[in-house]
């Protein structure tokens, strides 16, 4: 089931709940949350009161993708903040194995993000105990990117991987989907859709959803 999660990096902030609220009436099931420190990633974003605000303004799933520099010291707080989601990069947290034990441990979903020209293999000890991947199609920082068509094979090759080795772990992408390529993203093999500015820059975020739940089947149906 493909489930879209729009990025609240491109929404309207003084009408945040709002935005949201209207997203969610388009079908969308998760509210992706971008935290970034200004030192993993040049841009600095939200943090846990924001997250916390969140949480009492929508039921939906809060899904936290941590961009910054330890991960580790702060996955818990950002669990016991509301997300029902947190991620973190592989190519950053040192103890990656017991930063996503402690978030499932907190009860909460935990992912391990791969940027663009990271290696799957760094993977292979990872995908044991993540709950899911996130694919980053954009190198992370800044929103509105246009997407990596490499990644493409990059997401086949990752679904291969996780069947073969018998696992449910699900595949999340981040970074320039919309309307025109969405289609052959869900081909590919991932799940859940980030999509900020398809969701929030096209004035009306319901339909922006929609638009996308449509055309996520493209491919498939060959329409």
């Amino acid at each position: 089931m493909v489930e879209i999660a729009p990025s609240i990096l491109s929404a309207d902030f003084a009408r945040l709940g709002e935005e949201i609220a209207a997203a969610e009436r388009g079908g969308a099931t998760v509210v992706h949350c971008d935290v970034m420190d200004g030192h993993f990633v040049p841009n600095l974003t939200i943090g846990l009161p924001v997250i916390k605000s969140l949480r009492r303004a929508t039921r939906l799933p809060l899904d936290t993708h941590l961009m910054i520099s330890e991960p580790g010291r702060y996955a818990e707080q950002f669990v016991d903040a509301g997300a029902n989601m947190v991620s973190v990069h592989v190519e950053v947290d040192a103890h990656l194995n017991r930063t996503l034990m402690a978030i499932k441990n907190k009860g909460a979903k935990a992912g391990v993000v791969i940027n663009p020209a990271t290696p799957l293999s760094t993977l292979e000890e990872a995908l044991d105990v993540a709950d899911y991947v996130l694919v980053m199609s954009v190198n992370p920082g800044f929103g509105g990117q246009k997407f990596i068509p490499s990644v493409l094979d990059k997401v086949r090759r990752l679904r291969r991987m996780i069947a073969e080795r018998g696992l449910t772990v699900r595949i999340e992408i981040d970074g320039g989907v919309d309307r025109t390529n969405i289609g052959e993203v869900t081909a590919a093999g991932a799940e859940i859709i980030v999509a900020g500015t398809a969701v929030f820059g096209v004035g009306d975020p319901a339909q922006g959803v929609r638009d996308l739940l449509d055309a996520s089947t493209t491919v498939a149906s060959g329409k």
